[in-house]
């Protein structure tokens, strides 16, 4: 059976063309799914004589956690504005974002629409900021957020971060319930959690679990930068949970509930929270820098067979790794004097710092331990902090991109370039009508030879040169009205 898993959130990630504010002038250039169980009783045996004696106060109570966090968290209603005929249904494919059922009122051709979905979401500061997952509100026209007290205020969007499903919006209120943060580097394997949010359109829903497990990776967030250490839980969660809290016997924040593994769509047994130790570093840098401060080692690497550390797989050109001195086959075993025992680990400690930050790693290379010091660099290869200016390139792009090989380099005459391999609604390339096969070679004027070439763009996009398998070379330009 296929095993799916799916996020928690809105119903509808749809996105709306830009449309009355720019335009794209294209120029080409012509060349060549039994029975009950038997229970039998011994009636031999007395109870107390083979039990552990029962204390309550060693077992977890979890009515003081379950009444005061519920109070911070909200229901996030999200309004998007879209095509008439541009909304397929949702399906649910691998990886596809979901929530609760979105709906709308269906109209002709190319008139817009509203289509409504939901999430969950947790009050960080009394002054009205929110913390939820980046799925649950991108592409939103229009945020609604529901209070456990049932008021209702409009949110505004401070900050999203893809890389990790995290997002800050913000509402208009004092005086408000708040959750605090616990640790989520403290969680124990089988430790009792809290999980709150509004499935299936039923606020304030609150279900109990375990730790099931710690820095999961599912390779669920499509981005080469992505920080995915899970914590997976037992708590049930379904759609609408996106974005709502897990919290411990404390009543503490340590996760917000992302992901549930399901073959229907709905919970079957497991759910997964983005860590409160990654949820707090990006939150800060979105309220500090406008932008979330991405460090970047420069290492490929898998698990090591024994389970001692990583190995290191490669190291990228100019990184901060190979600056180092870090070589491929290097095993890394400590970061900071943190032992790394699964690669999640190692994700989790980088994504928690910021460029320009300190390192010390310990490596084994054959027989031998050696200590090197590395300084963090930034997606673009620069030791320095991002101004919120920074534009992500691919994502604006929107789509997904390989290498050209060097057979058809030499076919097209090009240096090198990077394919357009699909395309999202509501990116530049979708804007500028570009079609799936175009080879990109510079982007505002700059080369791109590869993937990575992308991260060193960083503003915004305004021309695309390139070449279609064809031959033919076109170049698109962003035209700004007067």
């Amino acid at each position: 059976m296929k095993r799916n898993i799916l996020v928690i959130g809105v119903a509808t990630a749809l996105s709306v063309l830009v449309g009355g504010t720019t335009a794209w002038i294209v120029s080409e250039q012509k060349s060549s799914e039994q029975s009950a169980p038997t229970v039998i009783y011994d009636n031999t045996q007395r109870g107390g004589n083979h039990f552990t004696s029962y204390q309550k106060e060693s077992y977890p109570d979890l009515t003081y956690a379950a009444e005061n966090a519920v109070k911070a968290v909200v229901n996030i209603e999200v309004i998007q504005e879209v095509q008439g005929s541009s909304y397929s249904g949702g399906s649910m494919d691998l990886w596809e974002f979901f929530g609760f059922p979105g709906y709308g009122v269906p109209r002709s051709q190319g008139e817009p629409r509203q289509i409504r979905g939901g999430g969950s979401g947790v009050i960080i500061s009394p002054d009205g900021y929110i913390v939820t997952n980046n799925h649950v509100v991108e592409d939103a026209t229009e945020l609604r957020v529901k209070l456990y007290d049932q008021r209702t205020f409009d949110a505004e969007i401070i900050g999203t971060d893809p890389t990790s499903d995290v997002a800050l919006i913000k509402i208009d209120a004092e005086d408000l319930p708040t959750l605090r943060f616990g640790s989520s580097d403290a969680l124990r394997l089988g430790e009792w959690v809290l999980a709150i949010g509004s499935p299936l359109e039923l606020q304030s829903t609150i279900t109990a679990g375990i730790v099931s497990a710690k820095a999961r990776n599912l390779g669920a967030i499509p981005n080469e930068y992505s920080i995915e250490s899970f914590i997976q839980t037992d708590a049930a969660v379904n759609p609408g949970n996106s974005g709502g809290a897990l919290v411990n016997t404390a009543g503490e924040l340590v996760g917000i509930n992302t992901l549930i593994q399901s073959q229907t769509g709905t919970y079957i047994g497991y759910s997964f929270a983005v860590p409160s130790s990654i949820v707090q570093k990006v939150i800060t840098d979105l309220r500090e820098y406008g932008v979330v401060q991405r460090a970047v080692l420069g290492v490929e690497y898998r698990n090591n067979d024994n389970g001692e550390g990583v190995v290191v797989a490669a190291v990228r050109e100019g990184s901060a790794a190979e600056e180092a001195g870090i070589e491929p086959d290097d095993i890394i075993t400590h970061i900071d004097g943190t032992k790394l025992d699964q690669t999640n680990t190692l994700t989790e400690i980088i994504g928690k710092l910021r460029p320009n930050d300190k390192v010390k790693i310990t490596v084994k290379r054959g027989d031998q331990t050696k200590q090197f010091e590395a300084v963090l660099r930034n997606k673009a290869g620069k030791a320095e902090l991002i101004a919120s200016d920074y534009v992500d390139a691919a994502e604006a792009l929107g789509g997904t991109f390989s290498e050209v090989n060097e057979r058809t380099r030499k076919q097209l005459d090009i240096d090198g370039g990077i394919r357009v391999n699909s395309i999202e609604q509501g990116g530049v390339l979708a804007q500028a009508r570009i079609r799936q096969g175009y080879i990109i070679t510079h982007i505002n004027e700059q080369e791109v030879r590869s993937v990575r070439d992308l991260d060193k763009i960083g503003e915004e996009i305004f021309s695309i040169e390139g070449v279609y398998p064809d031959g033919r070379r076109v170049t698109y330009s962003l035209v700004q009205p007067r």
